[in-house]
């Protein structure tokens, strides 16, 4: 039967904040029982802090720890610290290895060594083979708990196994066949396993072109080539081809909204995995240090317009037209940047082609620097009635949209040959190029022109 939701249908977050303001526990816990635990996830990061801790502690313990793995690293670590070491490592105990990784790898240092003390050696080794990878890496998106099987056996006696085995690791809709020594040949699709005649071979029926991932390869490029090819799961291989573990694509997902989170927070200087609902002070002092360092750079614009203080003085439209050539730029850049950030992310973007794409944009800037120029100038001179000014708005203008397709890809391109990331600086640093070009090249030629 097909789930219809209504449009005007209460949502649970309403529902959780009208049992919090009535103290109605079971109401909230009836919420809770009908949501999956991604959606908890993204409730609890829905309330303030006190109500968040008061439906936390509604939560079994057993059952957080799908729940804690879905959540920011901030709101995580808060609720962290309301539990002692044997509830988390009860909630973590039913986790697969690459979640029990990622857990552990985003937890305060001194909790991660009380839960690491508690372990039984089982665990403890689960979360070895996967800890010594980077993060950012297949290997740490892997999950190691793989179904292998060998080149020379029936479909018969895999079915067979897989009927032993009675439970098949979640998300698993291949079999990887490897060697004597785990090395991997080739996917064994279940489908596939399923629609052969009994006795065929293992051999005959491997996709030996199914692709395998080296364990080094960063997750962004991870997620690049399963939204390519289209896969549902992958193997995981170190450098000699020994199958490690498997990827599979709701992994994938989570990169793929984590990198969306990351550009788009970036550009104002915030973090994916902040706190919307985090105490003021908190909140305050990270925004601070990106606030000041705009302060800095809208100190330097005015000093340069602060340099052309008798032009503005004896000619005051210049005033009022200034702001239209950085705006202008600033857009122009932006646009241009962004473009390049996104190419950036998708892997489009390298050595080979960055040289057409800066003569490309600059075509594009010189464009529309011509067509703008010219907008520009025209309503310039309807309404100051003064050529010169139109003029000097024009090739302002133009110049500064030329500057802000050249800024928008060298800077990205620049910052990130310094291993820094375009999308948290390159907004500060652009801004700054059009604002002082803009500025400089308007109130420049008015001085040289106008005087």
């Amino acid at each position: 039967m097909t789930e219809h939701i209504a449009d005007n249908q209460e949502k649970p977050i309403d529902r959780i904040i009208a049992g919090l303001e009535t103290s109605n526990t079971q109401a909230i816990n009836s919420v809770l029982a009908t949501l999956p635990d991604g959606e908890i996830a993204h409730l609890l990061e829905s309330l303030p802090p006190n109500e968040r801790n008061t439906v936390w502690s509604l939560i079994d313990a057993e059952s957080a720890g799908s729940i804690l793995v879905d959540l920011g690293d901030e709101v995580r670590n808060r609720l962290v610290e309301q539990m002692d070491a044997k509830d988390i490592l009860l909630a973590t105990s039913s986790l697969e290895t690459d979640d029990l990784a990622d857990f552990f790898q985003n937890l305060p240092g001194e909790v991660t060594e009380q839960v690491l003390q508690l372990m039984d050696q089982n665990d403890l080794e689960r979360l070895q083979s996967v800890l010594h990878y980077e993060e950012e890496s297949a290997g740490g998106l892997m999950n190691t708990d793989t179904v292998t099987v060998r080149m020379n056996v029936t479909v018969d006696v895999v079915l067979r196994y897989l009927r032993q085995r009675g439970q098949l690791p979640e998300h698993t809709d291949s079999l990887f066949v490897v060697d004597r020594n785990e090395r991997y040949i080739g996917l064994l699709p279940l489908s596939v396993l399923l629609t052969s005649p009994i006795t065929n071979a293992v051999k005959d029926i491997v996709d030996r072109d199914a692709v395998a991932i080296n364990v080094d390869l960063p997750s962004n490029e991870v997620a690049h080539l399963f939204e390519a090819r289209h896969l549902d799961s992958a193997a995981v291989t170190d450098a000699e081809g020994t199958l490690l573990g498997r990827i599979t694509v709701d992994d994938v997902v989570d990169v793929i909204r984590d990198e969306a989170d990351k550009n788009l927070l970036s550009h104002a200087g915030l973090n994916e995995e902040d706190d919307v609902f985090a105490p003021v002070l908190a909140s305050t002092k990270r925004r601070a240090l990106w606030l000041g360092l705009n302060l800095a750079t809208a100190f330097l614009a005015s000093w340069v317009i602060g340099n052309f203080q008798d032009t503005l003085e004896k000619v005051v439209a210049l005033a009022v037209l200034m702001p239209i050539v950085a705006s202008m730029g600033g857009i122009a850049g932006t646009q241009t940047m962004t473009l390049v950030i996104r190419g950036f992310a998708l892997g489009q973007i390298s050595t080979a082609n960055s040289k057409w794409l800066l003569l490309k944009e600059i075509s594009v800037g010189f464009f529309n620097g011509m067509i703008w120029a010219l907008v520009v100038a025209t309503v310039t001179i309807i309404w100051f009635k003064d050529l010169r000014l139109g003029a000097i708005i024009a090739t302002a203008m133009a110049i500064n949209l030329l500057i802000a397709a050249l800024s928008g890809v060298l800077i990205p391109l620049f910052l990130r040959k310094l291993r820094i990331d375009p999308a948290l600086a390159g907004g500060v640093v652009l801004t700054t190029v059009t604002d002082v070009t803009g500025f400089l090249v308007f109130l420049g030629l008015a001085t040289i022109v106008l005087r």
